[in-house]
């Protein structure tokens, strides 16, 4: 056949060899999170795990996926990117802790329309630095460059966490009952939901990403704004192996009004104090500023509690010391109660 020059991969848009080199940058990262039942490094098509040799003997396997969502375009905004990779974890292994499951093991998922791979491993980074905080593995991922689909500098991502628990300490919400206690953990800012309305805030606000943060003068409203969404495995993980947890919600999109029923026994409800933790700076910002209603605020952030944990009345004192101990800060909100027909769910107070 004639030799002749013609159109590479790289002159479409994707560069093969800079996904080479963001392998070989991120290897190290990935090696500093491997965990009991972890089998191969990354580069394989597929990755192993043994729940054996991770010490479980007749375990379930949970699973959770989800992304960051517009808080990327923040990271972008700001030009700072290691801490999106903690959101990517928090958000899925938070999922995974409500079920009584301990995370083991994590994949990522990372698209753009052309790789930097600067950027990408400052991602990466804040991936690994959270799977070695929530105790999982970061075992593989996907890089794809897809030029016409993102905008030049855009990036997204998605996370695939996979935990593991005994058939027999599978949290259900099923025995929780009238006076049971809830339990707020507080949450360490927005955390990775409701960042439309964030950005819209903040364009009402006239304000800068640069300028001083109204709720935190001491920082950036960018920086401020990209503290990574909290990791309550360490926590969790200590209060489910001690017998403490009935049912746990994690406080993602929908607020505490929308997340805490759905663990719930249908003939239980939930009351829901509002005035029993503080509300974090940044929530009330969002409100006068946003002109936000209340419930609109309720059922769109955290507003202060990330995460929330079921207890019986008499292991409330214990169960508090155990997550405090572990790091939380903790605030009983609420407590369970019996469900007239045709009542609401949750009733905030």
């Amino acid at each position: 056949m004639p030799s002749h020059n013609g159109l590479t991969y790289r002159d479409s848009g994707v560069d093969i060899d800079a996904g080479d080199a963001l392998v070989e940058r991120i290897k190290p990262l990935a090696a500093a999170t491997a965990r009991s039942g972890t089998a191969a490094g990354l580069g394989g098509f597929g990755a192993i795990f043994d729940p054996k040799a991770a010490g479980y003997t007749d375990p379930l396997m949970i699973s959770a996926t989800d992304g960051v969502g517009t808080k990327l375009l923040i990271a972008n905004a700001v030009g700072r990117h290691d801490t999106v990779g903690i959101d990517l974890v928090a958000m899925c292994v938070n999922d995974l802790l409500v079920q009584g499951a301990e995370p083991v093991f994590f994949l990522d998922y990372f698209a753009s329309a052309s790789l930097s791979v600067g950027n990408a491993t400052d991602v990466v980074s804040g991936i690994a630095a959270g799977c070695k905080e929530a105790g999982c593995a970061l075992v593989g991922g996907e890089t794809a460059e897809l030029p016409g689909l993102y905008a030049p500098g855009d990036y997204d991502l998605a996370g695939f966490a996979v935990g593991l628990v005994e058939r027999d300490q599978l949290v259900t919400g099923e025995t929780i009952e009238a006076g049971d206690v809830v339990l707020g953990l507080a949450s360490s800012g927005v955390h990775s939901n409701g960042f439309s309305l964030v950005r819209k805030v903040v364009e009402l606000s006239k304000l800068s990403y640069q300028d001083a943060a109204p709720f935190s003068p001491d920082r950036s409203l960018g920086d401020a704004l990209l503290t990574p969404t909290r990791l309550y495995a360490r926590s969790c993980l200590a209060a489910l192996r001690q017998g403490f947890v009935k049912g746990a919600a994690h406080i993602t999109g929908g607020g505490l009004v929308e997340n805490l029923p759905r663990i719930l026994p249908v003939e239980l409800a939930v009351d829901i104090k509002i005035a029993n933790w503080p509300r974090p700076a940044v929530f009330s910002w969002l409100q006068e500023t946003g002109g936000i209603a209340e419930m609109e605020l309720l059922r769109t952030f955290n507003c202060g509690v990330g995460m929330t944990v079921i207890v019986s009345a008499g292991d409330a004192i214990e169960a508090t010391a155990t997550l405090e101990a572990a790091g939380e800060t903790v605030f009983p909100i609420g407590h369970i109660v019996e469900r007239p027909a045709e009542a609401p769910a949750i009733r905030v107070l």
